[in-house]
């Protein structure tokens, strides 16, 4: 995803994912202050650039204003690592 509300960001920091080396920083709910996932600000290998500047919501950490669910789970898995698995 290319844009995400309501988050305040983390600070940059190297961690290594299953695709290699990334700069990402934690994106963190502005309500609660939990951590709702991260930002990819770099990759460090050519052929995982496609993923800089894009958001990831762990969707078990994302919950409706109610507190229950708030992402449909019938959803199919999607994103910029689900083609790794």
């Amino acid at each position: 995803m290319h844009v995400s509300v309501n988050v305040t960001v983390g600070e940059k920091e190297d961690r290594l994912m299953m695709t290699g080396m990334h700069t990402v920083v934690d994106i963190f709910c502005v309500g609660c202050g939990s951590i709702v996932g991260w930002k990819y600000e770099a990759a460090h290998e050519k052929s995982q650039q496609y993923k800089e500047g894009k958001f990831i919501l762990e969707r078990f950490k994302v919950l409706g204003p109610d507190g229950s669910t708030y992402v449909n789970q019938d959803i199919q898995a999607g994103g910029s690592d689900v083609e790794d698995a």
